[in-house]
């Protein structure tokens, strides 16, 4: 089966500052507005608006507006009918000067949760309705890379979901990286200390509840100014790839060699296929299968032409309808470690002896990749 995104919520590619652009379907409890940009050496402020209109002059629902002025600042509003309402500012500059950031914006019941670089930043509470707002302006001193609205789909973004405070805020290079998630529905980035060789050192531990995480003590560094080359990464990351994905993995599969996979289980989902292969012989040495209908991942080989026995044991299963994962996948000398939303899911021990021939990585089945960094 193949998936097509809802209407309207196809990515916009590199827009031309100011933009100001519909949101189509409007927006509702689940839904999450991802920016990925970068901010000039030279700034002096740029703002983020959410409007209940087309029009410059309409009602903003979420005025979002970062100061550079030595007092570094962002500030938080709302207007209604030409008066702005009090401000709330917030005397924390989660942006670097001449980096890039991700920014994600999760509407949830109490407000607009904004997490910059995986970090949780500010929660600003409703102060108009929530289902007036239908367009999204950016302006000032920014150049944006993305603008991708994510989620909503099933009326208003799954409840309940996965449990236990998830951490958030991976880093790295260039793709500093974070996941939304909704409410409820638990999500996050960030990894244990362990995984190479924690740098950095992380951010706080998550939310109990399934909410939104900050990253892990001694998590991997924060590619904003944390350490920004991590052992065993290494090569740009391939941003919004289309599915089916194949390519040649840059140096093959070593020990402590990880790869960053993140992405989204749409809606009406029913399996994904994540294949690590030797191209020369086309033996699969580690076939991972989320069936999201099941609840299950199920892992296998190919080898020789004949499939091996399944694994299907975890603790848990992230890959859920609607939801964000952010999963990472790394090749010790006995086995493959993976790691989703920073909690360990299983291992997968090598059954392919010279696992160092790997070379290929195919995804495929019902998903939507955002980001792979070898």
């Amino acid at each position: 089966m193949s998936f097509v995104a809802p209407p309207g919520y196809q990515p916009i590619y590199g827009p031309r500052i100011p933009y100001l652009g519909p949101i189509h379907g409007g927006l509702r409890e689940g839904v999450s507005i991802y920016i990925q940009g970068s901010i000039p050496e030279n700034i002096t402020r740029f703002l983020v608006n959410l409007l209940c209109g087309e029009s410059e002059s309409s009602d903003i629902a979420l005025h979002f507006n970062p100061r550079f002025d030595g007092r570094d600042k962002v500030v938080f509003n709302s207007c209604q009918e030409g008066s702005w309402g009090s401000e709330n500012k917030i005397r924390d500059m989660p942006f670097r000067k001449g980096q890039v950031f991700e920014m994600v914006i999760l509407v949830n019941s109490q407000g607009y949760q904004i997490k910059v670089n995986g970090n949780d930043f500010y929660t600003f509470e409703h102060r108009l309705p929530l289902n007036r707002v239908c367009a999204l302006q950016i302006a000032g001193d920014v150049s944006i890379q993305t603008i991708n609205i994510i989620g909503g789909g099933m009326g208003g973004g799954m409840g309940g979901g996965m449990g236990g405070g998830m951490g958030g805020g991976m880093g790295g290079g260039m793709g500093v990286s974070i996941q939304g998630g909704y409410p409820g529905g638990g999500m996050g980035g960030g990894y244990p200390g362990g995984m190479g060789g924690g740098m950095g050192g992380g951010m706080e531990g998550g939310y109990p509840g399934g909410g939104m995480g900050g990253g892990y003590p001694g998590g991997m560094g924060g590619g904003m100014g944390g350490g920004s080359s991590l052992p065993g990464m290494g090569g740009q990351p391939v941003y919004n790839p289309p599915v089916p994905y194949s390519n040649m993995i840059p140096g093959g599969m070593y020990p402590k060699r990880t790869i960053i996979i993140r992405g989204m289980v749409p809606y009406g989902a029913e399996r994904i296929g994540i294949n690590f292969k030797v191209s020369r012989s086309r033996d699969i040495a580690f076939h991972m299968n989320p069936r999201v209908r099941d609840g299950i991942v199920v892992r296998n080989s190919m080898i020789g032409g004949n499939w091996g026995q399944e694994d299907r044991e975890a603790s848990l299963n992230p890959f859920m309808e609607g939801q964000y994962f952010d999963m990472s996948i790394r090749c010790g000398n006995q086995r493959f470690k993976v790691f989703v939303n920073g909690q360990h899911l299983f291992d997968f021990v090598h059954r392919l002896q010279s696992f160092n021939e790997i070379d290929m990585l195919e995804i495929e089945g019902d998903v939507q990749i955002s980001y792979i960094h070898f």
